[in-house]
C-alpha cells in the first residue's frame, strides 16, 4: 500500500481504535499528525474549517508523546489523538481571537480547564477551528465539506467540518443555542451537547452563563463518548459544575442495553417550519422503531425559543459589554443588534426566564419514566444554500435551554445528496444512558440497512 492510501486509511479509523493502536505502538502519534495536516493542507484552502493552525507545534507534541510511550510511562486515555479546539477557548501561547476583530492578535497566558485536562490525557492540540463572530451568528469563513456552496452550521462550524472532512478525528465546540448539533447535523458528523455542567468552561468565552455547554464532534458515538469522559468533571471556579463521580461515558456507550431502548417521538415547536424530508424521513425512523417509538407531546414549551433568546441576549449584552466597550464599531451588525435587544430585557422578565429551565425538566420527567430518550429532528432540513447565515436553530434551543443531554446522529440523506441528522434527548445527568441509547440506534439503522 502506497504512504499516501496508508494515510487515508489511519484517517479513516474511529478515535477508539486509533487510541488502541497508539496505546500499543502500532500507530506512531507522529504519522497520524503527518496524515490529518497532509488533509488538511488538501482541502483547508476550500473548506476553510481553520483559525489557526502549524505544522511544527503539532509535530513537536506528537513526537514528545511517541518518546514517552516508547520509554515505557503509563499513557492517557487520548495518548497521541489530535484535537480541534474552537477559538474561543484559551491555549497558553496560542492564539485565541474569538472570531473577532476585536480580539485579534490575542494570545491567551494561561490554557482553559478543559485544554488542560486534554494535555494531561495525552491529546495533541492540531489547532484552533473557525468560529463565528464571538460565537454568536456572524458566520466564519468556513464552508460544508459536502457542498463549499452551502453553510456548515454555527457557531462551531471549524470544528464541525474538520471532523466531517477527515482532518481530525475529535474536536470541541460550544453550544449556548444549537451550535453543536446543528453543525454536526449539517456536516454529517455525530456531535454530542452534554449535560449543562458536565464540562468546566473556565478559560473559555462567556457568552451565556445560564445557558454556555462545551460539546464534542466525532465520527462516531463512542468517539464522542471518550472525548467528552476525558474533559468532563468539577471545577470549583465554574458554578455550574458539581463535585460528582467522574462519568463513564465510554464504557456505558460500548456496553449493550439491557432491553432494546424505547424512544418517544415528539414534534417539538417549530415542526411545521420543518422541511418535508424532515418530516418524511422521521415518520419513516418511528414506523422502523415500531413498538419502541411512541408518540409523545410535552405541555408548555412553545415559549421555549423566546425564553431562551430572553435568557442569552440579557446575558450576552452584560458579557460582551467590554469588548463592545472596545470596539462596537468592528462588531457585526448582527451583534450590535442583538446587544442592543439584550440591554431592552427587563430584570423582572429575565429572573422568571431562569425559571423555566426547572419547569421543562418537571414537564419532561413523565416521559422519561416511559422511555430511554426523546427522539426528534436535529435540523429543519439539511444544509440550507449560501453562507450568509448558519441556519435556523429551532430544535436546538430548547433542550439547551433545559441543560439535557442531546446528541445528533447523521442517519439521513436529503435528496440533493447533503446529509440530515436526527436528535436523541436524554434526562439531565443521564449522559451515559443517553450515549448508550444513540449507539444502539446507530448500530440498528445500520443493520437494517444492510438487510435492505
Amino acid at each position: 500500500m502506497a504512504p499516501r492510501d496508508k494515510s487515508q486509511a489511519v484517517l479513516g479509523l474511529e478515535a477508539v481504535e486509533m487510541r488502541d493502536r497508539l496505546a500499543s505502538g502500532a500507530l506512531r502519534a507522529a504519522d497520524l499528525v503527518r496524515a490529518c495536516l497532509a488533509r488538511i493542507a488538501e482541502l483547508e484552502p476550500r473548506v476553510g474549517a481553520w483559525a489557526w493552525i502549524d505544522e511544527d507545534h503539532a509535530l513537536a507534541q506528537a513526537q514528545r508523546l511517541d518518546q514517552w510511550r516508547q520509554s515505557g510511562r503509563a499513557v492517557g486515555p487520548l495518548h497521541g489523538l489530535p484535537v480541534g479546539l474552537k477559538d474561543i477557548i484559551d491555549t497558553k501561547g496560542i492564539p485565541t481571537e474569538n472570531g473577532t476583530p476585536i480580539d485579534a492578535g490575542r494570545v491567551p497566558s494561561e490554557d482553559a480547564w478543559i485544554v488542560a485536562r486534554l494535555r494531561a490525557a495525552g491529546a495533541i492540540i492540531l489547532g484552533k477551528t473557525v468560529t463565528t463572530e464571538c460565537a454568536f451568528l456572524h458566520p466564519g469563513r468556513t464552508r460544508n465539506p459536502h457542498d463549499l456552496d452551502h453553510t456548515p452550521g454555527g457557531s462551531s462550524q471549524g470544528s464541525a467540518a474538520a471532523v466531517a472532512a477527515g482532518m481530525v478525528p475529535l474536536a470541541v465546540g460550544t453550544q449556548t443555542g444549537g451550535s453543536v448539533i446543528r453543525p454536526a447535523a449539517f456536516c454529517g458528523v455525530v456531535g454530542l451537547k452534554p449535560s449543562f455542567g458536565m464540562i468546566p468552561r473556565t478559560g473559555i468565552l462567556t457568552q451565556s452563563p445560564s445557558l454556555d455547554t462545551v460539546g464534542v464532534f466525532a465520527r462516531s458515538v463512542a468517539d464522542c463518548a471518550l472525548l467528552a469522559e476525558a474533559i468532563a468533571g468539577h471545577d470549583p471556579v465554574d458554578p455550574a459544575t458539581e463535585a460528582l463521580p467522574a462519568p463513564r461515558l465510554l464504557d456505558t456507550a460500548l456496553s449493550p442495553p439491557p432491553v432494546a431502548p424505547v424512544l418517544a417521538f415528539l414534534k417539538p415547536p417549530g415542526w411545521d417550519q420543518a422541511d418535508p424530508q424532515t418530516v418524511a424521513a422521521m415518520h419513516e425512523l418511528a414506523g422502523l422503531l415500531a413498538e419502541q417509538c411512541f408518540e409523545v407531546s410535552i405541555p408548555g414549551l412553545e415559549d421555549a425559543a423566546a425564553i431562551r433568546r430572553r435568557i442569552n441576549l440579557a446575558e450576552m449584552a452584560k458579557c460582551y459589554y467590554p469588548l463592545e466597550r472596545r470596539g462596537r464599531d468592528r462588531m457585526s451588525d448582527i451583534l450590535r443588534a442583538a446587544m442592543d435587544e439584550g440591554k431592552t430585557v427587563l430584570a423582572r422578565d429575565y429572573i422568571a426566564a431562569l425559571d423555566w429551565r426547572a419547569v421543562i425538566n418537571a414537564a419532561a420527567a413523565p416521559v422519561f419514566a416511559r422511555c430511554d430518550a426523546i427522539l426528534c429532528p436535529a435540523a429543519p432540513g439539511p444544509a440550507p444554500r449560501g453562507l450568509a447565515d448558519t441556519g435556523d436553530a429551532i430544535f436546538n434551543g430548547l433542550w439547551t435551554l433545559s441543560g439535557m443531554p442531546a446528541v445528533t446522529l447523521p442517519v439521513f440523506t436529503a435528496e440533493n445528496g447533503l446529509p440530515m441528522g436526527i436528535q436523541l434527548v436524554g434526562q439531565r445527568g443521564n449522559d451515559a444512558r443517553l450515549l448508550r441509547t444513540a449507539r444502539w440506534l446507530a448500530t440498528h439503522l445500520e443493520t437494517l440497512k444492510q438487510q435492505g
